[in-house]
C-alpha cells in the first residue's frame, strides 16, 4: 500500500488560506494521514519532486500577485530550467481564494494549476476558485470541494485495515501545550539579537510625529506618521512598502485575560504535541501571557467558522454549545454570516457572548482557536533623499458603524493613531519590503501619477525622490472631497508647483454641485496626457481604492487614446494592455 502522507502547502496574505489549509490538515488526521501543513516559502521546495500527494491552497493579492509567503516558491516553480517531467509522480489539487471584484480573480491558483500540469503532475480535481464576494464567502466553494477531494483521495489511499474515519464527536489534540514556569514575567519576552529588519525580526522604530492632516470637522481622520529608523539598516525607494506589526488595545487585552481568567504576568514555554511540528516563529520562548494576548493573538478579528467549531467542544453549557455547533455547521452559515460577518463582530465580542464556554477554554488550545495578528502594509509616503533616517506613512484611521452599538475600528490604524510621541517615547515594530511599483530610472522620462485620497502616498515619495535628483516632468492628478478638509499635503504640492517641479490637477468632488473625480480631470487634459504618452514616453501610475476608481480611470484613459490618438475602441484597449505589459502603466490598489 502507498504511504499515506499528505502535504498541504499554503500561500496566505490575510490568514484565510492558512485557516483553510489547517482545516484540510485536521480532516486528513481524521482519515489517519501523516499530514504536514506549511507555508509555501517555509517548505524546502527542491523536495517537491519526492512528494506523492499535495494540496495547494493559494490566495491572490493585489493585481494578480502571489502572497508574500509564497513568492520564493513562485519564482522557483516558473524556472525555465525545470524538466517537464519534474513532478511526474505527484497527484495534486489546487484551491484558490480570491475576490471576484478584482480583475485578476484567483489568477495565482489558475496559473499554479496550469504550471503543475506542465511539470508532469496529475490533478486529482479541477482547480477550485473560492470567492470572498459570495454571500457565504469562500466556504460556498470549499465545502463541496472538500467532499469531492476526499472522495477522490480515499480510493487511492484507502484507510488502514481496522481503522475508520475519526468522527466529529472526537476532539483532536491541540497543536501545542503551554508549560508554565515558576518565575513571573522577569526575563521573559527578551529582545533578540539585532538582525536585518524582517517579519521575524522587526525593527522597533520610534514614532517622531503623528499629525492629523484632515480638518477636525472632517468625518475621516487621516494621519501623517513619521518614524525614526536610525541604526536599522533599512533602505527604501519610492514605491516600497512598510510592514507594521500592530498590537491589541490594552483594554481589550485586560478584558480577554479577565474572561479567560488568565494572569498576564505568568510565563510559559510552548511544546509541540507531535514531534516535528515547528513552534510559532513569531513568539518568544519563554513568553508571558501578556505578550501572547497583546502582540500575537488576533482577538479583534472577525472569527472564522473553524473558531466556532473548536469552541463548541469546550462548552459546559447546553444552550451555548448548541448555538456554537449550529454556527459551525454547513446549514448554519447564513445565520453565522448574519451574526458575525455582516456586523463585523470581533473574536473578543463573541467570547463575551458565550461566557460559560469562554471560561472553560483549555489554555493549550488558545493557539488553535485564535490566529496570529497579521502585519499590515502601507505605502511609504517619503523619500530617504528628502528625509534621511526617517520613514513616513499616510494613514486613514478605519472606523465605521454596523448594527452593533460600538463602532468598528481597524486594529492597526486605531493603534497607530493612539500613539502620542509628545507624551513619551513610543515604538512600533516594522520592516520594509519591495513594492510593486517601480519608477523610471531615466531622468528625462515624465511620470503621470493618479492618486486620489491616501493613494497619493507612494507618489509623494516618488516626487520627493525625483525632485532631490533635479527631475521635472512630474504630473499629479489628486482627488479628495473638499479642498478645505482633506487636501493632504496641499501646501507642499503648491510649493512644488511654484518652483516648477510639479504640474498638479485637483478634483475636489464635493466643492461644487456636480461631483468631479480624477477621471474627469484626465479627460479635460486629454491633449497633454496623450502628448506625454505618445511623444514623451511617459509612464502612468495609479494608486488608491480598488472598487470603482481603477475601472473609471482606465475608461478615461481609453477615451483619451480614442479621441487624441484616433484609435478605435479595440485599439485603445490593446494600447492600454501594451502599456501594462511594458510596465509603463502600473497600479497599486487596495480594498
Amino acid at each position: 500500500m502507498a504511504e499515506r502522507k499528505l502535504l498541504v502547502l499554503f500561500g496566505s496574505q490575510t490568514g484565510t488560506a492558512q485557516d483553510t489549509a489547517e482545516r484540510i490538515g485536521r480532516e486528513a488526521k481524521r482519515r489517519h494521514f501523516h499530514c504536514r501543513v506549511e507555508a509555501l516559502d517555509s517548505y524546502p521546495v527542491a523536495q517537491l519532486i519526492q512528494e506523492l500527494l499535495v494540496v495547494f491552497v493559494c490566495a491572490t493579492t493585489g493585481q494578480g500577485d502571489p502572497p508574500d509567503n509564497m513568492k520564493n516558491f513562485w519564482r522557483f516553480i516558473f524556472r525555465k530550467s525545470l524538466s517537464p517531467a519534474s513532478l511526474c509522480q505527484m497527484d495534486y489539487a489546487v484551491l484558490g481564494l480570491g475576490d471576484s471584484s478584482y480583475p485578476k480573480f484567483n489568477f495565482v491558483a489558475k496559473k499554479l494549476h496550469k504550471r503543475l500540469q506542465q511539470l508532469g503532475a496529475s490533478p486529482i480535481l479541477p482547480v477550485a476558485l473560492g470567492d470572498d464576494q459570495h454571500d457565504l464567502g469562500p466556504d460556498a466553494v470549499i465545502d463541496p470541494w472538500l467532499l469531492d477531494l476526499w472522495g477522490r483521495i480515499l480510493p487511492l489511499y484507502p484507510l488502514p485495515p481496522g481503522l475508520g474515519i475519526i468522527g466529529p464527536d472526537v476532539l483532536l489534540p491541540s497543536k501545542f501545550t503551554l508549560h508554565f514556569l515558576d518565575e513571573r514575567s522577569t526575563g521573559c519576552d527578551g529582545e533578540a539579537a539585532r538582525q536585518a529588519p524582517s517579519e521575524l525580526h522587526p525593527f522597533a522604530a520610534r514614532v517622531v510625529s503623528n499629525l492629523r492632516v484632515t480638518a477636525e470637522s472632517h468625518f475621516q481622520d487621516v494621519r501623517l506618521i513619521e518614524f525614526d529608523v536610525t541604526g536599522s539598516g533599512i533602505e527604501y525607494s519610492a514605491g516600497d512598502v512598510v510592514m507594521i506589526q500592530p498590537q491589541n488595545a490594552p483594554d481589550d487585552v485586560q478584558q480577554f485575560c479577565q474572561l479567560l481568567r488568565l494572569d498576564p504576568d505568568r510565563c510559559f514555554v510552548l511544546k509541540p504535541s507531535e514531534p516535528g511540528t515547528p513552534l510559532p516563529a513569531h513568539l518568544p520562548q519563554p513568553c508571558t501571557i501578556q505578550h501572547l494576548v497583546a502582540c500575537y493573538l488576533d482577538i479583534s478579528c472577525v472569527p472564522r467558522r473553524s473558531f466556532f467549531e473548536l469552541l463548541s467542544w469546550f462548552s459546559p453549557n447546553e444552550l451555548e454549545r448548541e448555538k456554537l455547533q449550529e454556527f459551525s455547521s454547513a446549514q448554519g452559515q447564513e445565520e453565522l454570516y448574519s451574526y458575525c460577518n455582516r456586523p463585523r463582530r470581533s473574536t473578543l465580542e463573541v467570547l463575551c457572548d458565550f461566557p460559560h464556554t469562554t471560561c472553560a477554554v483549555p489554555l493549550d488550545y488558545l493557539l488553535d482557536l485564535i490566529p496570529r495578528i497579521q502585519p499590515r502594509a502601507f505605502s511609504i509616503a517619503s523619500s530617504m533623499l528628502a528625509l534621511p533616517n526617517r520613514l513616513q506613512i499616510l494613514l486613514a484611521v478605519v472606523q465605521y458603524k454596523t448594527r452593533l452599538s460600538k463602532p468598528r475600528r481597524g486594529l492597526c490604524s486605531t493603534w497607530l493613531a493612539s500613539l502620542h510621541p509628545q507624551q513619551g517615547d513610543v515604538w512600533v515594530p516594522l520592516w520594509v519590503k519591495r513594492g510593486g511599483m517601480k519608477f523610471p530610472a531615466e531622468p528625462d522620462t515624465p511620470i503621470i501619477m493618479i492618486g486620489p485620497g491616501t493613494g497619493v502616498a507612494p507618489f509623494r515619495a516618488a516626487i520627493q525622490e525625483r525632485v532631490a535628483h533635479g527631475r521635472k516632468g512630474n504630473y499629479l492628478f489628486f482627488g479628495c472631497r473638499q479642498k478645505s478638509k482633506d487636501f493632504y499635503c496641499g501646501a507642499e504640492w503648491q510649493e512644488l508647483v511654484n518652483s516648477g517641479h510639479l504640474t498638479l490637477f485637483t478634483a475636489f468632488s464635493r466643492d461644487q454641485e456636480e461631483k468631479v473625480y480624477v477621471q474627469h480631470r484626465i479627460r479635460e487634459n486629454q491633449g497633454l496626457v496623450w502628448d506625454l504618452l505618445s511623444r514623451g514616453n511617459a509612464h502612468i501610475y495609479l494608486a488608491g481604492n480598488a472598487k470603482q476608481m481603477p475601472a473609471a480611470v482606465a475608461e478615461a484613459l481609453k477615451s483619451v487614446f480614442q479621441l487624441e490618438g484616433d484609435l478605435s475602441r479595440s485599439e485603445a484597449e490593446a494600447y492600454l494592455t501594451a502599456l501594462e505589459r511594458s510596465r509603463r502603466f502600473q497600479m497599486e490598489t487596495w480594498s
